[in-house]
């Protein structure tokens, strides 16, 4: 039974006080929580007042982004050392916002896949379809081709932690969301691709997220779904009781 991980992406929202305020009221309501893996994954500004707000507890603290190289004249960048040193456990790599407005690419994916690895960083590697790919009957060739390289060279001994997420580019920020049945059969497309890459094994262990318009009213008919291991929430996500509700689903 893989345990189930909801994951928070607040983007670019909230400022350090309005994260504190959101931690207030949200470790409440989930501090008995314990079916479920959490993860809060603020801006870089908010992730000390994450860290402290969520210390002994079961709530972890993701980044949204990193560089993977260790260090260097790259301004505006930050490595996963320094992520690991403010005591961050997680981190997205290729959102598809990053891919769409910042010029991520697959092979920019598997750099930051191995260096986060590297670090004992645990990964939320994102993967997806946009609209167009998806009419044309090209979703499968697109995930297995975001899966292929993204995978490249890692190692299934480092990668063992590593999660996925399942983010369709046509269902983010648009208030559409795929039916159970689309993301399941999406989910179907990467494990069998991280089977080729890992082994069986790996496959069968490996926790596959949904992320894409999820919100308190579809998590749970979501999560219910055959080969979904949770969600990677955008919007719904910076509300407190809105979020508890997703993870309570």
């Amino acid at each position: 039974m893989r345990k189930k991980v909801i994951a928070a992406n607040w983007k670019m929202y909230k400022t350090p006080d309005e994260a504190r305020d959101f931690f207030f009221h949200f470790m409440p309501l989930v501090k008995d929580h314990a079916r479920d893996e959490i993860v809060v994954c603020p801006t870089y500004l908010a992730l000390d007042v994450a860290v402290q707000a969520t210390k002994g507890t079961h709530v972890a603290v993701g980044a949204q982004n990193m560089n993977w190289q260790s260090e260097g004249a790259f301004t505006g960048e930050i490595c996963a050392r320094m992520l690991v040193s403010v005591s961050v456990t997680h981190v997205i790599i290729g959102h598809s916002e990053r891919r769409q407005y910042f010029g991520e690419t697959d092979d920019t994916v598997n750099l930051k896949l191995k260096a986060a690895l590297e670090a004992g960083l645990i990964p939320i590697v994102c993967v997806g379809e946009v609209l167009e790919e998806r009419e044309a009957g090209l979703t499968g060739d697109v995930l297995r081709r975001q899966c292929l390289r993204a995978f490249n060279k890692v190692s299934a001994k480092k990668a063992a932690h590593m999660v996925v997420a399942y983010e369709p580019v046509w269902a983010i920020g648009t208030g559409k969301t795929a039916t159970p049945e689309i993301a399941a059969d999406a989910h179907a497309i990467i494990r069998s691709e991280v089977e080729q890459s890992f082994g069986e094994e790996f496959a069968n262990h490996l926790r596959i997220l949904y992320g894409g318009s999820v919100k308190p009213d579809n998590a749970h008919a979501l999560m219910s779904a055959e080969g979904i291991d949770g969600a990677l929430v955008g919007g719904a996500s910076l509300d407190p009781k809105s979020f508890a509700a997703i993870v309570k689903y």
